[in-house]
């Protein structure tokens, strides 16, 4: 299902309200991922075996709210816009590896270290790798 063929909030039937099985997987896998380590978009999806980024992107843009969706990030490392502060504040207090911005980078916010911060969704890692 492509993003286009979601419904606007306004055109979903009352019904909508539930959960379909789908972001409920999504949700469930957020939920699983250890402190401090982080899956992209892509990596929820693979794992699931479902979907695409742009499908998960949309599951957590309507209901991440309740899980660490701060876990679940581009594949850039990028911080999520406009609630790159919060993430910054909660990656610093769980130990995510994080890169340091370079001078030039805009607004000079640290991006992810994927290669050390990024969890493959196994067993539940203890520490950094």
């Amino acid at each position: 299902m492509s993003e286009q063929s979601l419904p606007d909030d306004d055109a979903r039937p009352a019904y909508a309200d539930t959960l379909s099985e789908y972001a409920e997987r999504v949700l469930e896998v957020t939920e699983s991922i250890p402190p401090g380590r982080v899956m992209t978009y892509g990596d929820v999806a693979e794992y699931l075996e479902e979907g695409g980024p742009r499908q998960v992107g949309r599951v957590m843009s309507l209901y991440g709210g309740g899980v660490p969706w701060w876990r679940v990030v581009r594949a850039d490392g990028v911080l999520l816009a406009g609630h790159e502060l919060e993430a910054l504040d909660r990656y610093r207090a769980e130990g995510t590896p994080l890169k340091e911005a370079s001078r030039a980078a805009e607004g000079h916010l640290p991006r992810l270290d994927l290669r050390r911060a990024r969890w493959d969704g196994g067993e539940r890692a203890q520490g950094h790798t």
